[in-house]
């Protein structure tokens, strides 16, 4: 059974979180939960890799995300055939997984991988909802951004949400691989907290 104390996920601080100065504030409440930082780094991210991070060819994710711009339009009493000649969710997907890889590419990302106890849920639970117009205060979205699929449709853009966060353990691991070299990983180093926080 792996270590659950040493789980891995990788946060990505998006050019809105750079560009807004808010990197120290992202990291500082990831390390105040107790997550320890074992990668980190600033890219400019090339559109190869953002095509790696985003691949179009997840056809279940795409649905999901026009699914769920769908229900956004439908909450906000807006009629999504006025922005988009095809309502088919995996085509809003598509669209929108295009605009998510024209932002990551707009800007410097900061790239952090932490390590802690189940820290796939923890990191998601602290990032909250991925659509910042339904996250709860508290959470880094939820205080930092107010965007939602409404106006960024609109707009033709991206939501903007700060940050991108690992969503199970085999994209944890996928991400980790694609961003991370073995050798710009560093665990072998002790948190003070730690042994008040985990240790018998």
């Amino acid at each position: 059974m792996a270590d659950i104390q040493k789980e891995r996920t990788l946060v990505l601080v998006k050019p809105d979180g750079v560009k807004r100065g808010l990197v120290g504030e992202v990291l500082s409440r990831f390390e105040k939960m107790g997550l320890k930082i074992i990668g980190l780094k600033m890219v400019w991210v090339e559109k190869e890799l953002a095509q790696q991070h985003y691949p179009d060819s997840r056809t279940e994710l795409m649905e999901a995300i026009g699914r769920k711009t769908l229900e956004t339009y439908e909450k906000y009493g807006r009629d999504p055939k006025e922005e988009f000649a095809n309502i088919d969710p995996i085509a809003i997907g598509l669209m929108v997984n295009k605009w998510n890889i024209d932002f990551i590419t707009s800007g410097p990302v900061i790239a952090i991988l932490l390590e802690g106890i189940h820290a796939i849920d923890n990191v998601r639970l602290l990032a909250g909802n991925t659509l910042p117009v339904f996250a709860t205060p508290g959470t880094i979205r939820g205080d930092f951004s107010i965007d939602s699929p409404a106006l960024a449709n609109l707009k033709g853009r991206a939501v903007r949400n700060i940050v991108h966060a690992s969503g199970n353990p085999e994209e944890a691991k996928y991400e980790e691989q694609l961003w991370f070299r073995e050798e710009d990983i560093h665990t072998g180093y002790k948190r003070t907290d730690e042994e008040v926080m985990f240790e018998a």
